[in-house]
């Protein structure tokens, strides 16, 4: 069906191009400005010491830097007992495969966490295709700490502390990132996090989408998304 937009000649389309492009030009230099406020971000030392399952047998956080200097983590809604993975992580998982070697060339690696099993990690990730590192917390506090999985009793209270502040929903599972640096003494640091739409900066098919005649066409909760193999 034609969408019902203004048709105009090329100059009154340069005209409107031209004016849009200072807005975001604008938009970039924010986010320029905004990106340097994070690199400015203070850190905190990670204390705990947590110990992931892995294909290649137990690893610490500082382990899951595998040689590197930087790590990012992608929170993944997946909790042992759930069918398959949380259909929004898995659209933002798509990405990782496709990101990870320009990330590692630039001293970056990148792992998901969950607290399913690695047994049911591992027979998801070979119904989806993957290749990425994934690990399970399943048997550590990881994402209880990271403010991404909650108790019953958290949930039950209607309160949960989400996004850096009380949330107006609730639930066991949230999505996130979260940035990490380990120094030449092994320390490692929390230097971000984030949370809620956040996690867009994962989503490249959204930067696309919003070019498209169409946008994002979208209601809510991303109700278009669904796991990649079950597209018709």
């Amino acid at each position: 069906m034609m969408l019902q937009h203004e048709v105009v000649s090329q100059e009154e389309w340069l005209e409107s191009r031209r004016e849009l492009l200072a807005s975001e030009k604008e938009l970039t230099k924010l986010k320029d400005a905004v990106r340097h406020k994070r690199m400015a971000l203070p850190w905190v030392e990670v204390k705990k010491e947590y110990v992931f399952a892995s294909v290649e047998g137990p690893k610490t956080l500082a382990d899951l830097f595998d040689g590197r200097s930087q790590l990012l983590v992608q929170h993944f809604m997946f909790p042992s007992g759930w069918r398959q993975g949380c259909k929004s992580c898995s659209f933002m998982a798509d990405h990782t495969d496709g990101m990870n070697k320009h990330l590692a060339n630039h001293d970056v690696t990148m792992v998901a966490v969950s607290r399913a099993t690695l047994a049911e990690i591992e027979a998801y990730r070979a119904r989806m295709g993957w290749n990425f590192q994934w690990v399970s917390s399943h048997d550590n506090a990881f994402n209880f700490d990271f403010r991404v999985s909650f108790s019953p009793e958290e949930i039950a209270s209607g309160h949960i502390d989400y996004n850096f502040g009380e949330w107006g929903a609730t639930g066991e599972e949230w999505p996130g990132v979260s940035a990490f640096y380990k120094d030449e003494e092994g320390r490692v640091f929390r230097t971000y996090s984030t949370y809620g739409r956040g996690v867009e900066v994962m989503m490249g098919t959204y930067a696309m989408l919003d070019i498209a005649p169409k946008g994002r066409n979208e209601g809510e909760g991303m109700d278009w998304v669904r796991h990649h193999d079950r597209y018709r």
